[in-house]
């Protein structure tokens, strides 16, 4: 498809200022999950302006557009996320989120502009593709049950022999990627205990059941789960990161409600972990005489790299930035439905970079000032073009290391 990486740069920088703009607008205009109407539409013209894209709506908000060749071979599916956050901006600049308590705060509005800037390069050489490249623009990956999913269950990743996605990585520095092997993101599951016991006044606790202290106790114990029944060699979450009981200072509460997550890799430890949240919460309940309901729910799978393909990745990503541009250290406890699409095909998901520390984008992921170098618009575009070309070229998805 492309006779050089120089004539893929060359191209990608072509349709750089249409990326920034595209990113900006979508800032501008964010959407929460299973609300990113106008963001589906807005990415749905810009794809009706590239010749050769069949668009068709999927799912709901999302959208799944092809890209056909004109000789046969295998399809490769590229993905990117759309929706936004629940955040208050903080960041002033000309392209500030318009809405209040929503921003892209999690590069999805990058993620989009890179693979319609890709999409632009790559249709330009429709003619001497083999085979099918599927773009797949998803709704809802910050919620559960996340949006991949439902596209899966719409037939997007029917005949995909392999998938590739991307996400702006505020840990790493603009100019680099990060490649990794196997085990990536963890599955996120989420748990929720309601310690019900009695109020009454704070003078008077003999009277009382003190679901606080209950509650207290609870959140006490379930870190012995990673600190006494977890390998100390796995990596394991456990966090109660929210802790409602109570309204003033002279009544014992009556109910105390907690709300956290489990971060786990291997499916036998996280069945554990999910029974064990349950029998510490009721045991501790019931030995303070109080009880609780706890609702429990398995977040998305874990995104786990396939073995040939990430080699494909990484061999791609140094022939463009060179060998002293890539990072093998961003395996990290997060979760990610792009795993769904793994489970159908093998894939490999990576970070572009996109801190800058001279320009003060530094800002984490998911933060309110969080913002990005747009030069990472053109990193990502290029090496999904370049990626696409090689997972389609590649004469095995299991090529032997060296």
């Amino acid at each position: 498809m492309f006779d050089s990486h120089d004539e893929i740069r060359r191209d990608v920088s072509a349709v750089a200022e249409s990326m920034v703009a595209w990113r900006r607008y979508l800032h501008e205009h964010p959407e929460l999950s299973f609300e990113e109407h106008e963001t589906s539409r807005f990415v749905a013209r810009v794809l009706g302006e590239t010749a050769g894209i069949e668009v068709e709506p999927c799912a709901g908000t999302s959208l799944v557009a092809r890209l056909k060749g004109r000789g046969k071979g295998r399809t490769i599916a590229l993905r990117a996320d759309m929706d936004a956050l629940p955040v208050e901006e903080e960041n002033d600049v000309p392209y500030r989120s318009r809405t209040p308590g929503v921003m892209h705060a999690c590069g999805h509005d990058g993620h989009v502009a890179m693979l319609l800037g890709a999409i632009r390069v790559l249709a330009a050489r429709r003619h001497r593709l083999n085979g099918e490249l599927r773009f797949l623009f998803q709704h809802a990956e910050e919620k559960l049950p996340g949006g991949a999913e439902a596209m899966v269950a719409a037939g997007v990743m029917d005949g995909v022999d392999a998938v590739a996605g991307t996400h702006l990585w505020s840990d790493v520095d603009v100019g680099r990627i990060a490649v990794t092997y196997g085990q990536m993101m963890a599955a996120p599951d989420t748990f929720r205990i309601a310690v019900e016991g009695r109020g009454g006044h704070a003078s008077r606790p003999h009277q009382t059941v003190d679901s606080l202290a209950v509650a207290a106790q609870i959140v006490t114990n379930l870190q012995h789960i990673v600190a006494r029944e977890i390998d100390p060699m796995v990596s394991f979450v456990v966090s109660v990161c929210s802790f409602h009981a109570g309204r003033t200072h002279n009544v014992i509460s009556g109910e105390a409600v907690l709300e956290g997550t489990v971060r786990s890799y291997d499916l036998a430890q996280r069945e554990l972990a999910a029974r064990r949240v349950a029998e510490i919460a009721q045991g501790v309940a019931a030995a303070h005489r109080a009880r609780c309901r706890i609702e429990y729910t398995r977040g998305y799978r874990p995104v786990v790299n396939h073995e040939g393909v990430t080699r494909l990745l990484d061999r791609t990503a140094q022939d463009l930035f060179g060998s002293e541009a890539i990072d093998y250290s961003q395996r990290n406890m997060g979760g990610e439905d792009f795993s769904a699409f793994q489970a159908r095909a093998p894939g490999a998901f990576y970070y572009v970079g996109c801190r800058n520390e001279a320009r003060g984008i530094v800002h984490p992921n998911h933060h309110p000032r969080f913002d990005i170098d747009e030069a990472s618009l053109v990193h990502g575009a290029t090496l999904h073009c370049a990626f696409a070309q090689r997972l389609l070229d590649a004469e095995s998805f299991d090529e032997p290391a060296g």
